[in-house]
This record gives structure tokens, sequence and C-alpha cells, in this order.
């Protein structure tokens, strides 16, 4: 089809990454809400190059869904946007099915044509439910609302990062072919920091890293993992809300430019048994209200704030109660194999990695908590809510040495299962409805699994794997 006569937006990636990196800074700010919206709408009403606007939010299990909105029709609607929840996994039943999305106009990104479509910006939205209150499975309002609630009664500001780690398979949807071919086929087999100049790998991270700086990431370094066609793509510190909006574009942005060279991105979190699996290790911290980071102390421990200790001290004794919310799916137990580096111990330690908790060496800016034993898959959103919650206010268990006590993650999905339905500190973390709804999907993957993981990677588990789903492959069974 001719192209002559359209007349879409498209901007270089230097004027991309200018207006992201100062939509971004108003957001660190904390612009008034008002103030933004407004800005946003005058924007979208004078670029008539603007022909519709991606709204993307995630369901319970962090999968992301995005609906695009004729830019006029959005302009005039955009504060009643239904949507039907009872299509959206651990969403509605059919019988209380209408939901709206409000829009983030704070998480604003004009995104890149050759990859996201011309004339199109993105922003989040909000799950509101019909009465009006924010939607209690909507995972981003719950963790937003949180980190607002800290703000407003501490003057805390959470703060985190994450290294999100991947694969690049040969082939279109390699995921959803795994049941076909039982494999996944490499297309890099350099191994860490080897990669070389204009190899399939290489191409692929040096082309999502200009995407991602685009989008105002503000990248610090990217390089091949130890794994076969292993990836990481390493950006800045960030609030934790838009530091989560970040993972789930960042996943986005991969899997764009895999497709386009022909390629699968993954983040199973051990596609391939015998190397290395994927993880996602959180780094956080909090800032008080004079903007000091609150984990550092020069005099303390490995230069950590007794206040950063007890943060630590809670994560380690809710590590099983908050362990499926890390590790959410059957494929994601693979990963927590100690041979492999897995930090399947619960434990802190600076040096050892097969610990839960690893404290960083840092400085006044940079002092931090890197929680390892997080699996790729899960949802970001869950992730940094129930660190942060669990952190601030969980509770601390008497154990002696707790920090370095022997004790271990489990390494099956039915005994995280049970340690998250048990849990007293999940109830009060989720609600005993979004606790029971999320504990239900992911008993109704494990149950489609062979319940042994054995071996080899099973076509069950990639094939009901929560990233995978759509109705056609779930309904084979």
């Amino acid at each position: 089809m001719s192209t002559e006569l359209r007349n879409f937006l498209s901007l270089s990636y230097e004027e991309l990454e200018e207006l992201n990196l100062k939509a971004k800074d108003q957001r660190r700010k904390r612009v008034d809400p008002g103030k933004i919206q407004e800005e946003r709408l005058k924007y979208l009403t004078d670029q008539k190059g603007i022909k519709a606007v991606t709204v993307l939010f995630s369901d319970l299990e962090g999968r992301l869904h995005m609906l695009d909105y004729d830019k006029k029709f959005l302009i005039k609607s955009y504060d009643n946007l239904t949507f039907d929840g009872s299509s959206i996994r651990g969403f509605t039943a059919q019988r209380e099915s209408d939901l709206r999305l409000g829009i983030d106009w704070a998480a604003f990104y004009y995104a890149p044509a050759d990859y996201f479509g011309a004339g199109k910006v993105l922003v989040f939205g909000e799950v509101i439910d019909k009465n009006g209150a924010g939607y209690s499975a909507d995972m981003r309002g719950v963790l937003k609302s949180y980190a607002q609630g800290q703000y407003d009664k501490h003057g805390y500001t959470l703060n985190a990062a994450n290294e999100i780690e991947g694969f690049l398979f040969a082939g279109l949807d390699a995921e959803r072919r795994f049941p076909d071919t039982r494999r996944f086929e490499y297309v890099n087999t350099g191994g860490y920091y080897h990669s070389l100049p204009g190899d399939p790998l290489r191409t692929f991270i040096d082309t999502a890293a200009e995407v991602q700086r685009s989008m105002g990431f503000e990248n610090e370094k990217d390089h091949p993992e130890v794994a076969p066609s292993q990836f990481e793509i390493n950006y800045g510190y960030g609030e934790v809300v838009a530091a989560a909006d970040q993972i789930q574009l960042y996943k986005l942005i991969c899997r764009q430019v895999a497709t386009k060279m022909g390629m699968t991105a993954s983040f199973l979190p051990k596609p391939v048994v015998g190397v290395n699996g994927s993880g996602m290790h959180t780094n956080v911290s909090v800032s008080n209200k004079e903007g000091k980071n609150a984990f550092w102390d020069p005099k303390g421990e490995e230069k950590l704030a007794a206040f950063a200790w007890e943060f630590v001290d809670r994560i380690l004794t809710h590590g099983n109660d908050i362990c499926l919310l890390l590790n959410p799916s059957v494929n994601a137990y693979r990963r927590l194999d100690p041979h492999f580096e897995a930090p399947n111990q619960i434990k802190a330690s600076a040096v050892d990695r097969g610990s839960m908790v690893r404290i960083p060496i840092g400085n006044e800016k940079s002092s931090r908590v890197e929680v390892r034993s997080v699996a790729p898959d899960a949802n970001p959103y869950l992730v940094q809510y129930s660190i942060f919650r669990s952190g601030l206010e969980g509770e601390t268990a008497k154990i002696a040495n707790l920090r370095q006590a022997e004790r271990y993650l489990p390494d099956n999905i039915y005994t995280a299962l049970d340690n998250f339905r048990n849990s007293t500190w999940i109830t009060k973390l989720l609600g005993e409805d979004v606790k029971v709804r999320f504990a239900d999907l992911k008993q109704a993957s494990a149950d489609r699994c062979p319940r042994l993981l054995g071996t080899f990677v099973k076509p069950e588990e990639v094939q009901f794997h929560h990233e995978v789903y759509n109705q056609f492959l779930w309904n084979q069974f």
C-alpha cells in the first residue's frame, strides 16, 4: 500500500530521547498530575501527526496488555475508557465484567515509529473498579498507591533497578512452537561478554539498547551473559513504579526487536537445562525526605545502615512466603539450582551469589540491597510491592543467625504454593481474594505439567506458561 498520502509522526531517536527524558524528569520531580495531564492533552491535540494512543496495563500474572485508542476518541473520552475485565485472566468474573482504564499521564512514552508504528505514543493505564476505586487485582495501581503512601507518611521514595536476563532463540514464536520442536535453537554460543560485532546476538543487543535509549531508559551497560545466546541490557535506577513500568517496556522492546529480526526473545527462567538460567536481580533502596539514601552508613556493617539491615532481615523472614510471587512458574524452579549460581539459599551475603539477598559494593549514592531470587517472568509490580512492603512492614523471625541460617527456597512450585496459601503475611499483603486468585492461576498451570521436573524441559511447562498463554494453547489439554 502506498504511503505517499500518509503524514504520521515519526521522530528521530535523538528527538525521542529528549522528549522521554523530559517526561521522566517530570515524573521524578512529582510534578502535579493535573498539570501533566493538561500538557499531554494539549500535545495530543496540537500534534496532527498522532493517530493513536496505546494504553498499557498488566494482568495479575504480569502479562502486558495493550489497547490502541484513536487519538480524537481518547481526547474526548479518556475519563471513561471501559473494557471487559472477564477477558483478562485473574481479573473479574463474567457476571461483574465492567472495568475502566484511567490514564497515568506521567507514565507517557514517545515511541520509535520503526518498532511501534508511526503516529503512536504509549501511556500506562490504571484499572478502575465499577465503584470508581482502584481495582484490587491491578498490582500496578496497588504498588503506586503503596509508594505514594510511604512518601506521604514517611517522606520515603522507593527506588529500584532490575538486571533482566533473557535468551535470543532462532525463529519466530520459538516458545509457542516448543511443544512441537522440543528444543530451542541458539543464535550464538560465545558466552559471557563474548559476541563479535555484527553477529545476531550483538546486533540484537545493540538494536534493543538503541530503542531503550530513545525511550529514556538511561542505559548503563549491555553484554552477552554466561549461557549461550543469553543477554542482559542494564539501565538506570528509578522510582519504583517507573522502574516496574520499564521492566514491561524492556521485555516488549526485546520481543519487538527480536521479532523484526525473525527471532524470539524469551524470558523463561530456565528454557535450556545444563546452562545458566535467566534471573531478574532486583536492586532496591529507600531515599528519605531530604533525598538522601537511607540505606547508606559508611560506619555500618558492609556500609549499610541499620535501617537497611532491618529491611534485609524482614525479606529473609518472609522469603518462603513471597517465593511464589518472585518465581511464579513451573519453569522458574529449574533455575533455583545451586549448580548454576542460583540464589536458592535464604541468606544475606556480600560475596555469596547463591544467597537470596546480596549486598553489592556501594557508596552514598549507590548503596542498595539486591534480591537475587527473582525470575524474569514475574509480575514486576508484584515483585516490587512484595519486596518493599515485606522489607518495610514485615516481621523479623527469631531465628538464630538469621542472615546465615541453613534455610532454602523451594525447589518446586507445589511447595511454593503451599507456603503461599498458608501464609498469613500474604493475606495481609494481597487480601484474601487476590491471594486465592493468584494461587488458583498458578495451581491451574502446575496441574497441567508433570509433577516432577526431571532432567528435561517439558513441553507443558512452556505451553502453559503465563507469558506464552493464549486460548488456543491453553485448551490443548
